[in-house]
């Protein structure tokens, strides 16, 4: 997978920008804050349709302009293909092969790129939410099944949230609605649990060699995921795991209605790193928490093709000045 062209308008410090790219590796080359970040920003935010970097879509339009757009032909195993993302202050839309798409989900996973910047360090050193986020958007660039239940659980999240504070707030009392969602909460919080249970573990199979090799042979990576919904035994059917995390979250149901909100599912789930034997996030130095960053991200570039069949694209952003020489 290749980036063939890359045009940018009103996007960031960018009024209009054209890019024929070289088949195999660009580089940018320019003083501080002459918008080389806000280059590869762009590639991003056309692959999974929202930016590293903000959550206000807004920020990415260029001071004073009504509008930004980013346009990027691809080539690929198949051919070509023509991507387009426009935005405004209202919102935004897609476009592939110059067909609108209705749905997000539809659309991510035709352009997949991996960045590795500096801010990364924040998936071994940051909160939990920036590491399901990481997981989230890493997967849901090799799996649109993936993207469509990460999607209704965060529906039916919200829905249950609503009603836990309706029960907390005694506006009412009546659980019967609240016991139609927990079953479907459940179901997709099994399949969400699952995948990416199966995706850590496909992914440390690949970061550890790399993270040795990095290191010299001096360290060791290891990644565990940490759900918050209880799964014993993943090997068992999906109907099985549903009745024992339904009764699970049952148990506890009296506690969310007490705190107003759903204290348990992925969106309370965690990934542990650790670096011979040491959780990185507490005990890693700078050195190796950036390394650790590093080698997942290599991992990431190794997966995808296993899954889709081609190579990501693969963006660095002043990648080595964050390396000791010997890294």
């Amino acid at each position: 997978m290749k980036l063939k062209t890359l045009q940018l308008e009103n996007y960031r410090n960018y009024e209009q920008i054209s890019l024929d790219c070289h088949p195999e590796v660009n580089i940018l080359i320019g003083e501080n804050a002459q918008g080389k970040t806000n280059l590869l920003e762009s590639i991003y935010t056309l692959a999974l349709a929202k930016s590293h970097r903000t959550t206000n879509d807004r920020e990415l339009i260029r001071f004073n302009a009504e509008y930004a757009k980013i346009e990027g032909e691809l080539n690929f195993r198949h051919g070509t293909m023509p991507l387009t993302m426009f935005i405004t202050k209202k919102g935004k839309k897609v476009k592939v092969n110059h067909l609108e798409q209705s749905r997000l989900t539809q659309y991510i996973g035709h352009l997949n790129v991996v960045l590795f910047a500096p801010e990364d360090l924040s998936i071994v050193k940051g909160a939990p939410q920036v590491r399901r986020r990481f997981i989230d958007m890493e997967l849901g660039q090799i799996s649109r099944l993936y993207l469509n239940d990460l999607s209704q659980y965060q529906r039916i999240l919200k829905q249950r949230n609503h009603y836990l504070k309706q029960l907390q707030l005694k506006k009412t009392q009546d659980t019967t609605m609240l016991e139609v969602l927990n079953h479907q909460f459940v179901e997709y919080a099994v399949k969400v649990t699952q995948r990416r249970q199966q995706f850590i573990k496909e992914l440390e199979l690949l970061a550890a060699p790399i993270h040795s090799g990095i290191t010299n042979e001096r360290e060791t990576l290891t990644l565990q995921y940490l759900p918050s919904i209880k799964i014993e035994d993943v090997s068992q059917s999906e109907d099985v795991l549903i009745q024992q995390v339904l009764e699970d979250v049952q148990h506890h149901m009296e506690r969310e209605i007490e705190r107003g909100v759903s204290l348990y599912g992925p969106h309370r789930d965690d990934l542990a790193f650790q670096v011979n034997g040491m959780d990185a996030q507490t005990y890693g130095s700078q050195g190796q928490q950036r390394t650790t960053a590093l080698s997942i991200k290599l991992a990431e570039i190794e997966l995808m093709n296993q899954e889709v069949g081609e190579y990501p694209i693969l963006l660095l952003d002043d990648v080595l000045s964050e390396l000791d020489d010997a890294r």
